[in-house]
């Protein structure tokens, strides 16, 4: 792949209580030179990172449910409304991981669907994506868990937080394609450190990455 064509399919991450407010303006720098879809970062640096990439074509992209997504549907769509408020373009929102595995799939919709309509009240697009945490699923379960991110109204199914047992896998990529259908963004994050890796997700249908190593990840693409 072109090295331009890759890097607007990837949102550069930093994220986590290890994330110093220079780290996230590093972050948007680097975001704003390799010219990469979104700069994605805590609900905290929202303002500080909305700034720092202001009069770029680069994204704000912020987490909702961190990393744990435990909160309740309500706390969820008020987490979004202030990101929106500060500057996010895109919102990704941790799931009620327990709810799916229960198979409670009113809960897990209906907080999806919350965050959704907490975006559809910008002014502007804000796309939701939607984390499963893909290795804490059953492959059944992460079928459910897409297919009601699909019917909620979210625009993105995404693997993982990068936080729990295990990241991105090709065979999950796939999974998540095959329950949206074609229609449907899918992102692949947690582990992705290199072109050739970058490359297998997008094959396997992902149509957006999420990287804390973005740089080393575009050193593999033509340029």
């Amino acid at each position: 792949m072109q090295r331009s064509q890759l890097a607007k399919m990837i949102d550069h991450t930093v994220l986590g209580p290890a994330a110093s407010p220079d780290a996230v303006k590093r972050l948007c720098a680097e975001a704003i030179d390799l010219n990469v879809a979104s700069a994605c970062v805590d609900g905290a640096y929202a303002r500080l990172a909305h700034e720092a990439l202001a009069d770029s074509p680069v994204k704000l992209c912020i987490v909702v449910g961190f990393p744990h997504g435990m909160s309740n549907a309500r706390v969820k769509a008020f987490e979004a409304r202030a990101a929106i408020e500060d500057g996010a373009d895109e919102i990704d929102m941790v799931i009620n991981v327990p709810a799916l595995q229960a198979g409670d799939h009113e809960t897990v919709r209906d907080e999806i669907a919350a965050v959704c309509a907490a975006a559809s009240e910008a002014e502007r697009t804000v796309e939701v994506k939607v984390i499963l945490e893909t290795a804490r699923l059953t492959d059944e379960e992460k079928t459910a868990g897409a297919k009601l991110a699909k019917e909620a109204g979210a625009d993105f199914v995404k693997t993982s937080t990068g936080f729990g047992p295990g990241g991105a896998t090709v065979e999950d990529v796939a999974i998540l394609r095959s329950a949206v259908g074609p229609e449907m963004g899918v992102k692949a994050a947690g582990g992705i450190r290199d072109y050739e890796t970058a490359v297998a997700m997008i094959e396997a249908g992902a149509t957006r990455i999420g990287a804390s190593r973005t740089t080393a990840i575009l050193e593999g693409a033509e340029a």
